[in-house]
């Protein structure tokens, strides 16, 4: 992706934050945020690492607070931490760019094919569909999977956890993805790209929404309550 991609959506900085943050790190700068990651053996061979939990409150609240992430979400307080939730792609980028000149670089989203690998033992089975023509697949899903959704937030690692130590990929929030997806094609491209698959219970497509309507025009809006994200990052084999 090139930086003039990246600015078609105002990411260029992401480049430029991952580098400076390798600086501020190296000089002393200031202190890194921590992430707990696991290291994960994808059935390509290969290893990622993984953030344990969905970003939480806290951890926005630490972005916020360092003038990272413009969103301003619920205190935290001092009790159980709970996902960062409502949250949309450009918010996503925002704490990844932060998260990069703090802590990284080359922290990144996972793709469509890393989420469910790394979901996949604790996804439930797709139940028979009660339609089957095409054009009445949202009425089956919607009967079969809305009376035993849970709609209320639980704090985190209150689902399923992994046999790598893996929380929540289970449970109500559906987290971002870096897949692109057009009516045509999956595709990679975050410059170009008007939605992104969400890794959760089951598959969604979610535009990355702006906020400012003056800016956003058809793609103006606020992301669902269930919206988080995880981090990912290559990891060392």
């Amino acid at each position: 992706m090139s930086r003039k991609g990246l600015a078609s959506l105002g990411l260029g900085g992401l480049v430029v934050g991952a580098s400076l943050g390798a600086v501020l790190l190296w000089q002393g700068g200031p202190q890194a945020h921590p992430v707990d990651l696991v290291a994960v053996d994808l059935p390509n061979g290969e290893t990622l690492e993984v953030q344990r939990s969905e970003v939480t409150l806290r951890d926005w609240a630490a972005c916020h607070a360092d003038g990272g992430c413009t969103l301003a979400l619920a205190d935290p307080g001092t009790g159980p931490d709970y996902p960062a939730t409502g949250i949309s792609y450009l918010d996503a980028q925002e704490y990844l760019s932060w998260i990069n000149a703090r802590s990284g670089p080359d922290y990144r989203l996972p793709t469509k094919a890393e989420w469910y690998a790394i979901a996949a033992e604790v996804l439930p089975e797709t139940p028979d569909p009660i339609f089957t023509a095409p054009e009445l697949r949202w009425a089956s899903a919607y009967m079969v999977e809305a009376p035993a959704f849970d709609r209320a937030l639980h704090p985190t690692g209150d689902f399923s956890v992994t046999a790598a130590g893996l929380v929540d990929l289970d449970g109500n929030v559906w987290e971002w993805t870096q897949e692109c997806y057009d009516s045509d094609e999956y595709r990679t491209k975050p410059g170009d790209c008007p939605a992104f698959v969400l890794g959760g219970i089951h598959e969604s497509v979610m535009s990355f929404l702006v906020r400012d309507p003056a800016n956003g025009g058809c793609a103006s809006g606020l992301p669902p309550a269930h919206l988080g994200f995880r981090l990912v990052r290559e990891g060392t084999s």
